[in-house]
């Protein structure tokens, strides 16, 4: 008899951009796939039938799903969804597949798209779909740098290996909260530099070269500059490269800023952010284009699936620039605040390198999307189509 096929999170994310022509089966409880589920760029049918159900009535179980469709089965971490999938198939469906290391793999997936067209140099933003997040490999002249890269490191190392070059640094763009960071990872991997904001990693239990702003580095012939632009963090620093792209960390995101609330001083730092988006950012180029670490939702991304927009058209978009003062930009802050995840202090502490978890632990640490936007577009509890009304 026919078994059931074993898919990846690299597979999953390449159906979702395409047209997926399955229905997508969530056997997790309730509660899990209400925090967070699959996101792609593409919809699907995504139902979910917890997989006690299937404990308790298989039939009846199966009974739910709509007849004659392909059946892709996604759980916490495999084995639920590899039983689900043989009783589908025992059930008499006939296509089914099962997600290798279930939302575990799906949010450590990690797809590089290039940036920029072909030149001297490479710029790739490697998508982290189950984190909404984004981070960047600069590939110029035999040499690689990274930004804010995740743990899933052996993508940035393997794509630079295929082009012939060696990372030499990896940049951090503040202390991240809401993901353990690949830097100390890659640093044992490479032998690269870790260059970071002291305001951040002060007493960091690791080595790093601290960033000065305004401090120039070189990628073979490409030239990247790290500009102070505090708020989220107090060390939040973006990087220009190339003078045409500008890696904005937590600053600026595509339809919001980074929320200033995270480190307890929300109206202290709420001026500090407002003077970086009006003041710091006023002076740069219009067509300078912004690549973000997070995104809120696939809306977001151009034709091409990148998360990428010219600064000027950011400040006509983005609410946070719809103010006319610090104040009314402190009242917005104070109005679109919400209680941050638990887990995101011990996450801070990882990425000190004052807790040193396991690679189970961390995977469990790591789920979840991000919430590192400060917007009514990013508010939890709003649909998707009223967060697109109100943005």
């Amino acid at each position: 008899m026919a078994k059931p096929f074993i898919y990846t999170a690299d597979e999953l994310f390449k159906w979702l951009c395409g047209k997926p022509d399955f229905v997508l089966l969530d056997v997790r409880n309730e509660k899990e796939f209400a925090n967070w589920s699959v996101e792609g760029p593409h919809l699907c049918p995504y139902i979910n039938i917890p997989y006690y159900n299937f404990i308790e009535d298989v039939a009846a179980s199966i009974a739910m799903i709509p007849k004659g469709q392909k059946v892709r089965v996604v759980c916490s971490k495999e084995g639920s969804a590899k039983y689900v999938a043989e009783q589908l198939m025992l059930g008499g469906i006939k296509d089914v597949g099962y997600l290798k290391e279930g939302i575990v793999g799906w949010g450590n997936a990690l797809i590089p798209l290039q940036v920029n067209a072909t030149g001297k140099y490479e710029l790739y933003q490697c998508i982290r779909p189950g984190k909404a997040s984004c981070s960047y490999l600069l590939i110029a002249g035999g040499e690689a740098m990274v930004f804010d890269p995740s743990r899933n490191v052996g993508v940035y190392a393997k794509l630079a290996k295929a082009k012939g070059a060696k990372i030499v640094r990896t940049f951090e763009t503040h202390r991240q909260a809401d993901y353990i960071s690949g830097c100390q990872l890659l640093k044992e991997a490479t032998g690269c530099t870790i260059i970071a904001n002291r305001y951040d990693f002060e007493g960091a239990d690791f080595d790093y070269e601290a960033v000065k702003d305004g401090a120039t580095y070189t990628c073979g012939s490409v030239k990247v500059k790290a500009l102070h632009t505090p708020g989220h963090t107090m060390g939040s620093t973006s990087f220009v490269v190339d003078g045409k792209y500008l890696v904005s960390g937590d600053t600026l995101f595509i339809k919001s800023a980074g929320r200033p609330d995270l480190g307890g001083k929300w109206e202290e730092w709420s001026r500090v952010l407002y003077l970086t988006l009006f003041v710091t950012m006023r002076d740069l180029k219009d067509d300078l284009v912004v690549l973000p670490g997070h995104y809120v939702e696939w809306s977001e991304a151009n034709e091409k699936f990148l998360f990428a927009e010219k600064l000027g058209v950011l400040k006509k978009r983005v609410d946070a620039y719809q103010v006319a003062n610090e104040l009314q930009f402190k009242e917005f802050v104070r109005d679109n605040m919400r209680q941050q995840p638990g887990i995101y202090t011990e996450i801070r502490r990882v990425n000190g390198g004052w807790v040193k978890p396991t690679p189970e632990e961390a995977d469990i640490m790591d789920l979840g999307k991000n919430e590192c936007s400060v917007s009514k577009y990013g508010k939890i509890g709003v649909s998707a189509e009223s967060q697109r009304q109100s943005s």
